[in-house]
């Protein structure tokens, strides 16, 4: 199988080399690299910002494992088989909770400082889904930060770590057998490696985390545009259950038109026992679900969006004053300083919140070891669908299957190189060239894609609203291809070609969530409100056909 699609870009002007090519600078992706190296591997890290600047960072509750006393990875399995709503692959989840415990513990070797009590334990906290304290954290709010600043460490210190910081990744290259070969990326800069240019590699690691960035509102980062999708869609990979974007009950609302990345209210708050309130003080979710507050999320932000629409307003309230001021400044210092940021004291005043696209639970279809359908090919984090998150992620297991199945990962590839299966690969370059080139939106259509998805594809969905969203998405790639023929084509360049990626994971999305006529987990449909697991306890595969368009199969029962 050869790559069939491609981003409209310059011919590659410099290449380069390694062993193993890993795409994004979280969790998962430092963690590949990392243990690549073990088994005498070279690795290239390939990043869009800066090591630091992935959704990693951005992690405030902490990581879910079952560390502490009583708690056991089977009850872990529970809670997360629940989350999933019927849609978790057991044996992915089994997988997690299981090799979870000393992953982290490899983690704190790795020199990552979680929080400990006065009897040297690591704290854990709850949070949403979870019946017991298995959540631990670091800094308090910090999480995702001080694993991301031990990862980081750990990689710049070893030589056999190569980075290109400041990367836009643009597509798979593949050698003669269809098997992975590299990469063509850009590189934003001057320098020896600056445009676009390709790293030839025996494998290719994807890690380029979520694609929240395709709504409005959302609490990833500028940078999680669906890169790592789209490239898989484009290099004839699966993907799987793209229709299940999870919406965070409790960012930040600072105002009725806010747009882009929103802070985030960590679940962890509610888990220390903050209550969700309207403007009157009824605390709305009691008698809603057993755990109330700490329900999973998906019932947490619609019943915030269905108060909202009953009473006609744009937010609702998330209370903490009986915290008291020790304990915002201890435990949760950089929330209270965001809050305080946008002119709120928690301390004092209950904090507005209103639902914001946070998490997406499909992706690139992987294997146990995190091959994806494309040999050579790999997925890993938020771009992967392992199985593990079915229709709804569980509170902080994010972090904790980045880790899981990076190390996976890292332990397929050693076996293969043993094994004496991964050889270096030579890039065909005919099917390279052969490739249909993807037109490029203009820039401002990111916007645009941004508007429709937030109206026709949010928290609230149905198929009227869908089909709205999915003319507006085909008119702009309709203009991309009248430009094109007009010979006016819009530029390549970092923009253009972000607005392409997300337009094809938009179109994608759409089409997914439009066929899954049932509400399951986060994804609610208004036409359709319950639940039908005759029907639909199924997946949906989709891929790219010849002509471009994504198709979405349901996966036989």
């Amino acid at each position: 199988m050869s790559v069939t699609h491609r981003l409209t870009a310059p011919a590659p002007g410099w290449t380069a080399a390694t062993d193993v090519v890993v795409v994004g600078s979280g969790v998962a992706g430092l963690t590949v690299a990392l243990n690549v190296r073990k088994a005498g591997l070279r690795a290239m890290v390939v990043t869009k910002a800066v090591l630091d600047e992935g959704s990693t960072r951005w992690a405030q509750g902490g990581i879910a494992a079952a560390l502490g006393e009583g708690d056991t990875p089977e009850q872990h399995l529970d809670d997360t088989l629940v989350a999933g709503a019927g849609l978790c692959d057991e044996e992915a989840v089994r997988t997690l909770v299981t090799e979870g415990p000393d992953a982290v513990r490899r983690l704190i070797a790795t020199g990552a400082l979680f929080d400990r009590g006065e009897d040297g334990e690591i704290l854990l906290t709850r949070e949403g889904g979870h019946h017991r304290r298995r959540i631990a954290h670091a800094g308090g709010d910090a999480t995702g930060a001080e694993i991301s600043r031990a990862l980081v460490a750990a990689v710049r210190t070893d030589p056999g770590v190569e980075l290109i910081e400041h990367a836009l990744v643009l597509d798979l290259l593949t050698d003669s057998e269809g098997h992975a070969a590299g990469l063509t990326l850009h590189v934003m800069g001057e320098g020896q490696r600056d445009g676009v240019g390709a790293v030839r590699a025996r494998a290719v690691v994807l890690a380029t985390g979520g694609m929240g960035q395709v709504f409005s509102a959302t609490t990833n980062p500028a940078v999680s545009t669906g890169d790592g999708v789209a490239l898989a869609l484009r290099a004839g990979a699966a993907v799987t259950d793209l229709e299940f974007v999870q919406f965070h009950p409790t960012p930040l609302w600072v105002g009725p038109d806010a747009e882009g990345q929103l802070p985030l209210i960590s679940e962890a708050v509610r888990g220390e026992g903050a209550h969700l309130v309207d403007a009157d003080g009824v605390r709305f979710m009691v008698g809603q679900h057993e755990l109330a507050e700490l329900a999973p999320r998906d019932i947490v932000a619609k019943a915030i969006t269905r108060r909202m629409q009953e009473q006609g307003a744009d937010h609702m309230f998330l209370d903490g004053r009986h915290f008291g001021a020790e304990m915002w400044e201890h435990r949760f210092p950089t929330i209270l300083a965001t809050c305080r940021a946008h002119g709120i004291d928690p301390v004092t005043a209950p904090i507005p919140i209103a639902p914001a696209a946070h998490y997406a639970s499909g992706g690139v279809r992987t294997d146990p070891r995190g091959r994806t359908s494309v040999p050579g090919l790999y997925a890993c984090g938020e771009v992967a669908c392992t199985g593990v998150h079915g229709a709804n992620r569980l509170a902080s297991n994010s972090l904790l299957e980045g880790l899981v199945f990076a190390e996976r990962i890292a332990a397929d590839l050693a076996d293969r190189h043993a094994a004496g299966e991964l050889p270096e690969r030579t890039v065909d370059v005919a099917a390279a060239r052969a490739a249909r080139p993807v037109p490029l939106p203009p820039s401002e259509a990111r916007a645009e894609i941004q508007r429709l998805m937030s109206r026709g594809a949010g928290v609230l969905r149905s198929a009227a609203s869908m089909a709205d969203a999915a003319a507006g998405l085909a008119l702009i790639a309709e203009q991309a291809h009248s430009h094109v023929a007009e010979e006016k084509p819009a530029d390549p360049r970092v923009e253009t070609w972000e607005a392409a990626n997300l337009l094809l994971v938009a179109t994608a999305l759409v089409a997914a969530a439009a066929q899954r006529e049932e509400t399951r987990g986060c994804h609610w449909r208004e036409d359709f409100p319950e639940r039908d697991d005759a029907h639909w306890r199924r997946h949906l595969i989709t891929t790219l056909a010849a002509s471009g368009d994504p198709v979405s199969t349901p996966e036989e029962q």
